[in-house]
């Protein structure tokens, strides 16, 4: 498969090829290889990668379910600390009570599984995205992943794990992890 910088934006319209020394950054990022790189789905405002985005069967054969994979060690770190708080269990009960919310997390389910199969389709994970969707909230760095590389409004649990994690577009947070 040829993955044009088309169909990266088609995938995430923050998504960009992978460039430079963007493989072994984020490499350093994660404390190995990435794995079915494809491209970056968004970027520090430095320019570093902040995202992933990774083939649905890696090189290996293995199914692949995580589309979109968090990999800035700031951010990471920040939405570690908020789900620490125990807050999924807050936003998984929200879903349960409010039939409006639940829905816009299916259309995110749906959404990412649409988004992935541009990648190709892989029947051994088929109807799984990730972070929990479409029935609760479970990992908020997939959410966040997904809610970067996409844009505000696709992912309600995603944009929300952001803003609570302190990010912000315009601001790099990479020194930070250097220090």
């Amino acid at each position: 498969m040829d993955i044009t910088p088309e169909l990266l934006t088609r995938i995430a319209p923050n998504a960009t090829p992978v460039a430079g020394d963007d493989e072994q950054i984020i490499a350093a990022q994660i404390g190995r290889t990435p794995r079915g790189l494809v491209g970056v789905g968004a970027r520090c405002a430095c320019g570093r990668p902040a995202v992933t985005v990774s083939l649905p069967r890696l090189p290996d054969g293995s199914p692949f379910p995580t589309l979109f994979y968090l990999s800035l060690p700031w951010l990471v770190k920040a939405v570690s600390r908020v789900e620490a708080t125990g807050i999924m269990a807050e936003m998984t009960a929200q879903i349960a009570e409010d039939e409006a919310l639940h829905a816009g997390h299916r259309r995110a389910h749906k959404d990412y599984l649409a988004r992935r199969a541009l990648l190709g389709e892989v029947p051994e994970i088929a109807g799984v995205s990730a972070g929990g969707m479409p029935d609760r909230v479970k990992c908020l760095h997939a959410l966040a992943a997904f809610a970067l590389s996409v844009g505000p409004g696709v992912t309600e649990f995603g944009d929300r794990a952001l803003q609570l994690a302190g990010w912000g577009p315009d601001v790099c947070h990479c020194e930070d992890d250097e220090r």
